[in-house]
Order: structure tokens, then C-alpha cells, then sequence
């Protein structure tokens, strides 16, 4: 059942986020034939106006937190990642009771950080914005955070990828609570995609490679610049004056992965930009991002992005 839905507000709330929220559960679409969402937007003190992430503005929680206890959806937007923000005690609260009598929580983008806080992670998967996947980690080990995907069901507890991601969540509960009817109409009332699956890969930029060892770095860097060449574990290991054994331990230690895994990544990432701001042809970009045809690539972009190449510069390229 999905009746009463709770938006929790604190200070520095993202308003797209937030809006995210409001245009689905928020609007009344009783005249399209459509459910009515009980909405209500709650904080620490009702009708004090909290600020937000964009400048010159402010928005003003109509109910208090009690309003969550018999919610039967508690949505979380958008909130600053720093070190030094801190969610409300009484927020976090208000939140893990919610969770107690029963509701089901929905983040989108950092509103899984508050998540965090709140001890709902714990031993959970959940995702983020590709940009906040290691902080979100770091902070919360005990959960398994996903940096891929769009949204993350574990039932009670669904969390989104930065911005748009949120809206797929969003009609994914609906879809799941409501069904398929449902959603399609909000969907297409909103013109957006009716739905895109979970598992669908973020979209995220090709990133300069982070390692803190000594005798890793350089490798990395220079794997990285020659992604076109064949590598062997052997011959990286000798270029990092390391036995195979030593070198495959200390990549996984620093990287997470192994260094076949790793590679593969970064061409998918090379295909990706070199799809987006180029011309060049399938076999070229292969050749290029260390492929060496365009099955390759065509089996890892798949696999690791979610659409085909071609889908994806259609998509994306300039």
C-alpha cells in the first residue's frame, strides 16, 4: 500500500531533488483516473523556512516529523556530503521509526548519506551519484554500495543515482506498489521514460586513476595512457619491480579489482569519450581503447554500460 508519503526536509536541501519528489507524489492526478498521494513535506520546525543548495531561495516544511510515524513512504532528497554537515539527531529519529512502524524509505542522490546516518545501510546494497560512491563507502563500511547501477529495491529501503535516477526509483515503487498502469501514466504525464531498469549503468565521466602506493602509481598511470597496448600481468608486474603474485595482491588491495577487470573498465571509459566527442568508427575506437574489434567492444560496452555503443553516442555524442 502506498497512501501517506512523508518528504523529510533539512537545512541545504537540493531542490531538483526535492522536486522530484513533489512532481511525483506531490501533484493531485485524481482526474486522470490516478490515486492520490497523502504528501506531506516535514522538518524540525514546521513552517520555519530551511535554506537550500541553490542560492536565493527557501523552502518551508508545512508539517513536523511526527507526520512520519504513520507514513507508509519517508522520501529523502538531496543533501550536502561534506565532513562537517550533520543531519538533525532528531531527523534521523524520526526516520529509524518510521522504519520501525513500517515505512518504506526512497532516497535520491546523497539522501542515501542521511540514510546512513540513520544506521538504514547496515549490511544493506544501496547506490549514489557515481561521484559520491567511494565517500558514501568509506563512511558507511558495513554497507555494499553499488557504483553502477541506477537505483538499488531492498525493499524497504530504496536508494538512487544523482538526479534523474531519482524519478527512476521514484516509478519503480509506484510501478511495484501500484502497478505498471499507474506508473506508465505518471510517466507519461511527466514525458518521461516509463521505465528504465535498475541495473542500468550510470553515466559517468572517465576518471583520472587514485592510488596511494608508491610502487602502484606510476604503473597505473601509465596502463592508463597506454590502454591500446596488450597487457599481461607479468609484464606490469615487472614494470612495478614486483613478482606476479605481489603485484596482482597489492592491485586488488589498491584498486578492488583485478588488473584484466580494471583495464576493461578504463576502455569501456576511453570507448565512451571517444563515442561522445569523436566521429570515429566502431573498429577504430576498438583499436584505440585496446579492443582490438568492434565484437569486443560491442560484448563490453554492453555488459559494463548497459546499452550497445551505437545507442550511446546517439545518445551522448556531440
Amino acid at each position: 500500500m502506498l497512501s501517506k508519503v512523508a518528504a523529510v526536509l533539512c537545512d541545504n536541501v537540493a531542490m531538483f531533488e526535492f522536486g522530484v519528489l513533489c512532481e511525483v507524489f506531490g501533484l493531485d492526478r485524481r482526474d486522470d483516473g490516478l490515486p492520490g498521494f497523502d504528501f506531506r513535506v516535514c522538518g524540525t520546525e514546521p513552517g520555519v523556512p530551511l535554506r537550500c543548495s541553490s542560492p536565493g531561495i527557501t523552502v518551508t516544511p508545512e508539517y513536523g516529523l511526527d507526520e512520519l510515524a504513520d507514513a507508509d513512504l519517508v522520501t529523502v532528497p538531496a543533501y550536502p556530503v561534506a565532513e562537517d554537515y550533520e543531519f538533525d539527531p532528531r531527523v534521523l529519529r524520526a526516520v529509524r521509526d518510521a522504519v520501525d512502524a513500517g515505512a518504506t524509505v526512497l532516497t535520491v542522490c546523497s539522501g542515501a548519506f542521511l540514510a546512513g546516518a540513520a544506521g538504514l545501510l547496515d549490511g544493506r546494497k544501496c547506490t549514489t551519484h557515481w561521484r559520491h560512491v567511494g565517500k558514501l563507502a568509506e563512511r558507511y563500511p558495513s554497507a555494499t554500495v553499488d557504483p553502477d547501477v541506477l537505483f538499488v529495491d531492498e525493499g524497504n529501503l530504496i536508494t538512487s543515482a544523482g538526479t534523474a535516477a531519482g524519478i527512476d526509483a521514484c516509478l519503480h515503487l509506484v510501478r511495484r506498489e501500484l502497478g505498471s498502469a499507474v506508473a506508465n501514466k505518471i510517466a507519461r504525464r511527466m514525458v518521461v521514460p516509463p521505465q528504465r531498469d535498475g541495473g542500468q549503468r550510470q553515466f559517468i565521466e572517465r576518471p583520472v586513476p587514485e592510488c596511494t602506493s608508491d610502487g602502484l602509481r606510476d604503473t597505473l598511470l601509465w596502463m592508463d595512457r597506454h590502454l591500446e597496448l596488450p597487457h599481461t600481468v607479468e609484464d606490469l608486474a615487472a614494470r612495478s619491480a614486483m613478482s606476479t603474485r605481489t603485484f596482482a595482491r597489492r592491485f586488488a588491495a589498491e584498486t578492488g579489482t583485478t588488473p584484466v577487470k580494471w583495464l576493461t573498465n578504463q576502455r569501456v571509459l576511453l570507448a565512451k569519450q571517444l563515442l561522445e566527442d569523436t566521429t570515429l568508427d566502431l573498429e577504430t575506437i576498438a583499436g584505440r581503447s585496446g579492443f582490438g574489434s568492434a565484437a569486443l567492444l560491442r560484448h563490453h560496452f554492453q555488459r559494463l554500460v548497459g546499452i550497445a555503443p551505437t545507442e550511446y553516442r546517439r545518445r551522448f555524442g556531440s
